[in-house]
């Protein structure tokens, strides 16, 4: 399902870990998995109104692998259980794609980014 954003069609769709991340919560049954995809799913719907409304990453803060697949932007949004989600947004005159390209807990969201445990 998608909707309009400044007179665009919004769509949202997992790609890569991203999809593989939520294809692996949903076979899970652990309360924890289901409340990670509830909160997934409710900013899904707050994307598709405001694609931007993710924390966006700076420029130079972008992992050079991400950079190498041609990722030129990218936001960050919090889920439960201090999961997030990492997004990119591409464009044409007709639709807005925002690809969600990690979902990932903690852990690995400072292994992404290189930041140490503490």
């Amino acid at each position: 399902m998608s909707k309009v954003f400044a007179e665009k069609e919004v769509r949202v769709l997992l790609k890569g870990q991203g999809k593989e991340a939520y294809l692996e919560l949903k076979k899970r049954t652990d309360k924890e998995s289901r409340t990670i995809l509830n909160s997934f799913d409710r900013i899904k719907a707050i994307l598709k109104d405001n694609p931007q409304f993710g924390d966006p990453i700076k420029k130079d803060l972008i992992p050079v692998k991400l950079k190498r697949l041609g990722i030129q932007n990218l936001y960050r949004v919090e889920l439960s259980h201090y999961w997030r989600a990492l997004y990119t947004i591409e464009g044409n005159n007709v639709e807005i794609l925002l690809f969600v390209l990690n979902i990932v807990d903690h852990k690995e969201y400072n292994r992404i980014f290189g930041y140490k445990n503490k």
